[in-house]
């Protein structure tokens, strides 16, 4: 029996077939020995965050892998606020937002460059100084910088995170109006309809102060885009949810570079152990291996996290999205899967979402493989750890939340349906019961 779980998360893994590969997919084109072994010791299937053909984001699926509703997520805006150490308040909403290249046309913003060349640190200070008042009927907005022109933008106020976003992800488009989101209860709706007002007029602000700025003049002299208009999107705000100790009864913890993971490991109160990201993501993951191992004795769940495969299929070349596999791979050399049966520990190897290494998705929505192997596991017949070989592993197709109660079941804590043993009705088992008193 396993009494721990190690989750080795590769992040957007999953792929298309392409023609330059022979129509595979990178991971079934690369050569993956190590990642092969574990598949073929233990059971194997697919993991979804949601429904079929969803194509969902990482921090979003990352919820859901760790047991939780969508209805529960807080938005990606307050992850990434709390991941790079600002701390919003209860009644804050926290949206990504950075500098752009956007005209006008037609009396509407139109986006030449979503994501225009970094500034000069003295040129990006100047324009964060060109910035309007914060103070905008009644709303606080404060632009935080975190990398280059890209940042969080918190709302201070009577305020609502319900409204769309600005950013269209794409080049060459008009910037989607700010409005309120449809469906809102009725305490809720002024408060989107006077944020989404609010907000746009700041933003029109920002492009007034910027669009003609010297900064700006200079960049066009030089052949480069203008950074004259604020985007955002994935607003964000606290929501009550249990601690996933409180949860599942597990002890958590999260080593990954990303500032959402860091996020979303506080918000649920899992230790984050912030790694660094090299030039060779193999080598960054075994070293994210040992960190993990020296934190077993403390911990029951562990979450070790890669960016490489999402990043390499972001850049849309499927050989280089390859050649990042094999050097994951290659990074558990020394990896011993004989380790996971000996000391009882749950291996939990998947991805969160599939990322096409081509065409204009960003993320797509078909599963991703996922193995499990443990002392206990079944094995099937599954002799590679890839799309369509997980497809025929005896997991099935686990979804969502499942993937929680698949984990408690492997590490013997799943509670048998309908027995209560503390008042909440917890998925856990045994629970943090009250002692009988015969007083």
């Amino acid at each position: 029996m396993a009494d721990k779980c190690l989750l080795l998360l590769l992040d957007g893994l999953g792929d298309r077939g392409h023609p330059e590969l022979g129509g595979q997919t990178p991971l079934q084109a690369a050569r993956t020995p190590n990642l092969d072994r574990i598949a073929r010791l233990g059971a194997n299937g697919l993991f979804h965050a949601g429904l079929q053909g969803q194509a969902f984001p990482s921090e979003k699926a990352h919820f859901a892998l760790f047991g939780y509703s969508q209805e529960e997520f807080p938005g990606r805006g307050l992850l990434e606020a709390l991941g790079h150490g600002l701390e919003p308040g209860p009644k804050d909403v926290a949206l990504l937002a950075h500098l752009a290249s956007a005209s006008e046309r037609q009396g509407c913003l139109f986006l030449e460059r979503e994501a225009p060349e970094a500034p000069r640190q003295e040129d990006l200070d100047q324009l964060l100084d060109a910035l309007p008042p914060p103070e905008t009927e009644g709303i606080f907005a404060r632009f935080h910088p975190v990398r280059d022109h890209f940042g969080i933008l918190l709302l201070h106020g009577e305020i609502s995170p319900w409204i769309t976003d600005t950013n269209p992800m794409q080049d060459g488009v008009f910037v989607p109006d700010l409005l309120p989101r449809e469906g809102l209860a009725a305490n809720e709706a002024p408060r989107a309809r006077n944020t989404a007002r609010a907000l746009k007029r700041y933003l029109v602000r920002v492009y007034a102060a910027l669009k003609d700025h010297p900064v700006n003049a200079r960049r066009i002299s030089e052949g480069l885009c203008p950074l004259n208009a604020l985007i955002t999107q994935r607003p964000g705000a606290y929501i009550p949810v249990a601690p996933f100790a409180d949860r599942y009864g597990l002890r958590g913890a999260s080593v990954a570079s990303g500032a959402v993971y860091r996020g979303l490991a506080s918000f649920l109160g899992l230790k984050a152990v912030r790694a660094q990201d090299g030039t060779d993501p193999g080598a960054d993951l075994a070293e994210r291996l040992e960190t993990a191992f020296r934190l077993l004795p403390e911990h029951d769940f562990i979450h070790v996290h890669t960016k490489a495969p999402d990043a390499a299929a972001h850049g849309k070349d499927p050989r280089r999205k390859k050649e990042v596999i094999q050097a994951l791979d290659r990074g558990l050399g020394d990896f011993d899967p004989e380790r996971i049966l000996q000391e009882n520990i749950l291996l939990a190897l998947t991805s969160d979402h599939s990322t096409p290494s081509s065409g204009s998705l960003v993320h797509s929505g078909e599963p991703v493989p996922l193995a499990l192997l443990s002392a206990g596991s079944r094995r099937d017949d599954v002799a590679r750890f890839e799309e369509s070989g997980c497809a025929r592993g005896c997991l099935g197709l686990i979804r969502g939340r499942e993937f929680m109660y698949t984990v408690l079941n492997m590490l013997d804590r799943a509670k048998l349906a309908g027995v209560m043993d503390t008042p909440l009705d917890q998925p856990f088992w045994p629970g943090k019961r009250t002692p009988f008193s015969l007083t």
